[in-house]
C-alpha cells in the first residue's frame, strides 16, 4: 500500500527517472530498483550507516550521548538473545541486531508522510525471513555437523518416513510465518492510515493511529527477533 503521495518519487521523476507504482508495471532494472519498497531500503540502511558511524566515531570508556544510547539498546538486545539461546547462540548477535533495527526503522518510516514503510511489501519480508531460516540451518550444521539431520528424523528411527515430511514443511512454514506476519500487519497498518488520510485529511483521524503504529512497530520487531532467536536455540540444541 502506497502513500499517496511519495517524495522520493517526485524527487526521482522530477530528475526524469522512470518512476514504476508497483512491481507489475517495472520491466528494466533500472525500474525495478526505483520501485518504492526498493529506494526507502537503502534509504533505511543508509540512515542505520549514519547513526553508527556518529556512534562510533568517539567512542569513549565513559559513555555519552549517541554512544549511551547505542550502547543501552546493544546490550539490552544481547541480553535478552543470551538468555534465550545461551552463551553459545552470542555470536548471531550481530544479525539479531541488524535485522531488529533495520525492521524497526522500516515500520516507523512508514509512519512519516510522504514516505513509505519497505516491510510493508512482501518482498522485503520474505528477504529477512529467508536470512533468518537459512542462518538457521547454518548454525546447526556448524554445532553438529552430519548429526544435524537427526533434527529432523524423530525421536525413534522407524518414525523418520513420518517426521521428516512433517520436519521440512515445518521449516518451509517459518519463512511464511516470519514474512507473512510482518508483512500484514505494517501493510494493514498502512491501509487504514490511507483510508484516514482519505475520509479525514492529513492530521485530524491519522494522528491516533500513528501513534498507535509507533508502539506496534515496536512490537512486530520484536516478536520477529524473538521467533529468530527461538529458531537459534533450537539448531543449537541437541536433537532429541
Amino acid at each position: 500500500m502506497e502513500h499517496p503521495i511519495l517524495f522520493l518519487n517526485l524527487l526521482f521523476e522530477k530528475l526524469g527517472l522512470p518512476v514504476p507504482h508497483s512491481p507489475e508495471d517495472a520491466d528494466s532494472i533500472v525500474e525495478m530498483l526505483l520501485l518504492p519498497h526498493v529506494v526507502h531500503t537503502w534509504v533505511v540502511a543508509l540512515i542505520l550507516l549514519i547513526l553508527a558511524k556518529m556512534a562510533a566515531r568517539s567512542v569513549q570508556m565513559v559513555p555519552t550521548g549517541g554512544q549511551n544510547i547505542f550502547e543501552t539498546v546493544l546490550s539490552g538486545i544481547e541480553d535478552f538473545m543470551v538468555g534465550i539461546t545461551g552463551e553459545e547462540g552470542r555470536f548471531a548477535f550481530p544479525l539479531i541486531a541488524t535485522l531488529g533495527l533495520f525492521i524497526l526503522f522500516s515500520n516507523y518510516m512508514g509512519m512519516i508522510p510522504g514516505f513509505f514503510a519497505p516491510t510493508a511489501n512482501i518482498n522485503t519480508t520474505a528477504a529477512c525471513a529467508i536470512i533468518v531460516v537459512v542462518y538457521t540451518h547454518v548454525i546447526g550444521v556448524r554445532f553438529h555437523g552430519v548429526k544435524y539431520i537427526k533434527h529432523f528424523m524423530g525421536p525413534i528411527w522407524w518414525l523418520t518416513p513420518l517426521i521428516l515430511p512433517i520436519e521440512l514443511i515445518g521449516h518451509v512454514a517459518r519463512v511464511l510465518s516470519l514474512s507473512i506476519r510482518l508483512f500484514g500487519n505494517v501493510f494493514g497498518e498502512e491501509l487504514v492510515l490511507a483510508i484516514l488520510f482519505f475520509l479525514a485529511g492529513l492530521y485530524l483521524a491519522p494522528l491516533p493511529m500513528m501513534f498507535l503504529g509507533l508502539f506496534t512497530g515496536f512490537v512486530q520487531a520484536f516478536i520477529f527477533c524473538l521467533l529468530s532467536m527461538m529458531y537459534f536455540a533450537g539448531a543449537i540444541e541437541e536433537a532429541h
